[in-house]
């Protein structure tokens, strides 16, 4: 099958690749020369604008955009002049799946169709294939399965399944719904990531601190005594439990494997600063349980921690020492 690809950063590049290597033949456009370039020496086809990109489309053409969320709607519009009615636009980033409403809204009005992927995968998708999230229109959708099937992991189909969702659902690919279902699917993904995320950092550095009664304690008004030092003697290595937690444990996950290769190549995380960012899509997931109210407390602890890694409590907490200094005279101890 033919396919466009405009964006061809970390995701975009690895996903025509592995297109490529399925058999389809993807037409590619990026602002960057040099990343065309590079994907027309494996085999892709090459194009130095918009219009070229959709002029070598064969009808209905089908381009598929993986790009950062605040640059999407203007290269959509971009893209979706150049296209005639039955023409197809996909969206695989991670945008706000209420602007993929309003994006389907708009462009069906023109009769042109608009297909919402939530891709995850990330660097690793080339091997290990995408999980894709989809949403939009069912002819659509249904036009571009050898593609989401070629880009998901695969696997067998078991014969028994009765439905189409389940059978691609084993595949590692599934059609939510209209659009903007497949965006908001991908949404509480990364919500719950967050969560899973927070929750491995921080049962790690409880475990790197089983050995607090080995230090020495101040004895002032400003430090908090250690009562029992005596339970907390223990020098553990945080890889080699990282790495016992993937074999048969509960908590083991695809995130685990990671961790402990992290911990692995660095165990003191030297090369990391703990600034961790968020790109949205955690916001978003507090913001719909807002408007649907569903408690999520642990998906907001962890957008909250992300926030505080960086910086953002900083003035916050020289509130709290300015108002333990006013009320009782303490000192700010220094940072070791």
């Amino acid at each position: 099958m033919q396919i466009g690809m405009m964006g061809l950063g970390r995701m975009g590049a690895n996903m025509v690749r592995r297109l490529l290597r399925g058999g389809h033949e993807c037409v590619v456009y990026d602002i960057n020369p040099a990343s065309v370039a590079a994907l027309v020496a494996e085999g892709a086809v090459g194009a130095a604008s918009v219009e070229e990109l959709v002029s070598k489309l064969a009808k209905p053409a089908a381009v598929w955009l993986m790009l950062p969320a605040a640059i999407t709607d203007e290269n959509l519009e971009r893209v979706a002049a150049h296209m005639v009615p039955g023409d197809i636009l996909i969206d695989g980033g991670n945008s706000f799946y209420h602007d993929d409403v309003d994006r389907a809204e708009r462009l069906t009005a023109r009769s042109l169709n608009y297909v919402d992927v939530g891709t995850s995968g990330g660097v690793w998708g080339l091997d290990r294939g995408y999980c894709l999230m989809i949403g939009g229109p069912d002819d659509a959708v249904r036009h571009l399965d050898p593609i989401f099937a070629t880009l998901a992991p695969g696997g067998d189909v078991d014969p028994a399944d009765i439905t189409e969702s389940m059978r691609t659902a084993d595949r590692g690919y599934l059609h939510c719904g209209p659009s903007g279902s497949g965006h908001f699917v991908k949404m509480v993904h990364n919500g719950i990531e967050y969560g899973m995320m927070a929750a491995y950092a921080e049962g790690m550095n409880l475990l790197k601190s089983a050995n607090a009664g080995k230090a020495d304690r101040a004895a002032d008004a400003e430090t908090s005594p250690l009562q029992q030092p005596k339970y907390y003697q223990f020098d553990l290595d945080l890889a080699a439990i990282a790495e016992v937690w993937r074999h048969g444990s509960v908590v083991s996950s695809w995130l685990l494997d990671l961790t402990a290769g992290a911990l692995k190549t660095d165990p003191e995380l030297a090369n990391f600063s703990g600034r961790v960012s968020d790109s949205g899509e955690g916001r978003w997931t507090v913001k719909a349980a807002i408007d649907t109210g569903v408690p999520v407390p642990v998906l907001s602890s962890a957008l909250y921690q992300r926030f505080t890694s960086q910086g953002e409590a900083e003035f916050g907490d020289k509130l709290l020492s300015a108002m333990r200094f006013a009320f009782g005279g303490h000192h700010e101890k220094p940072k070791s």
